[in-house]
């Protein structure tokens, strides 16, 4: 973690996955995404905007939880077309019961956009054409056959209006 600096800049906490998993997310995500647009690595976003000025309690709050928390067992079960890009669905019971602890604590500072259902998923694209999304989507799902992976954690990052800075990483069952 790099040091604590308040500012109002939004926190974004996403899911960690193992080095296979998000080598071949990030891999389509290089790919696929519009090349000037894509400043950050694949990722599945649990919350999109916690308050920046609360860093140093984002941090306490989420490494409690997660350090009695299991690994997540996560199912890639589909792909979602999204109008002008495709991403892929994710499931997991226990990390949907786990957000929602997590939403909990945060009730009163999430936007209305966190506080809305959490449908999981990692974007390989977005911003293009939706003919070209089609297309992509298409593409994928022929090919498609349904994975599991294991997420061991979450990664803090900082919203800098576009490109992300990493603060922080919570392993998932540190005090077991």
């Amino acid at each position: 973690m790099t040091d604590h600096i308040a500012t109002a800049d939004p926190l974004i906490l996403t899911l960690g996955m193992d080095a296979e998993t998000f080598a071949h997310f990030d891999a389509l995500r290089r790919r696929y995404f519009p090349e000037t647009l894509n400043r950050i690595p694949a990722h599945a976003t649990l919350f999109h905007h916690l308050p920046g000025l609360d860093e140093v309690g984002i941090i306490e709050t989420v490494a409690a939880l997660a350090r009695v928390e299991a690994d997540a067992e996560v199912a890639v079960t589909g792909l979602r077309f999204t109008g002008r890009g495709v991403a892929y669905v994710l499931e997991s019971d226990a990390l949907s019961a786990f957000r929602a602890r997590l939403a909990g604590r945060f009730a009163d500072s999430l936007t209305a956009q966190d506080r809305q259902g959490w449908r999981p998923h990692v974007t390989v694209q977005n911003k293009v054409a939706p003919d070209v999304a089609r297309r992509l989507h298409a593409d994928l799902e022929r090919d498609f056959v349904p994975f599991r992976f294991t997420a061991p954690g979450l990664v803090l990052w900082r919203y800098l209006g576009g490109p992300w800075e990493r603060r922080a990483a919570f392993a998932f069952g540190e005090n077991r």
